[in-house]
């Protein structure tokens, strides 16, 4: 079985993306999709088809937004960072 090191540390860029990014709530997140996809709903009613497809494709990357958001309040940047040992 091969050991898999990891040994490259998170710059400073992200690891300050990662302090601002933690201070939001998830819910917004989640909140940003389902409005996404009722505002999608909404234009697709009001026969505005394309802008609708524009709208409701929102709904993807505000979730995995959410998800990266969960991470980092779960790992935080490099672990290594955290515990050199």
């Amino acid at each position: 079985m091969t050991n898999l090191k990891n040994d490259h540390t998170e710059g400073e860029t992200t690891k300050q993306i990662e302090k601002q990014t933690s201070k939001i709530p998830s819910g917004v997140f989640l909140a940003a999709a389902i409005a996404s996809m009722g505002g999608s709903l909404t234009l697709k009613l009001m026969n505005r088809s394309k802008t609708a497809l524009f709208v409701g494709q929102w709904a993807a990357p505000f979730l995995l937004l959410g998800i990266y958001n969960k991470l980092v309040k779960l790992e935080g940047h490099d672990k290594k960072d955290q515990n050199p040992y």
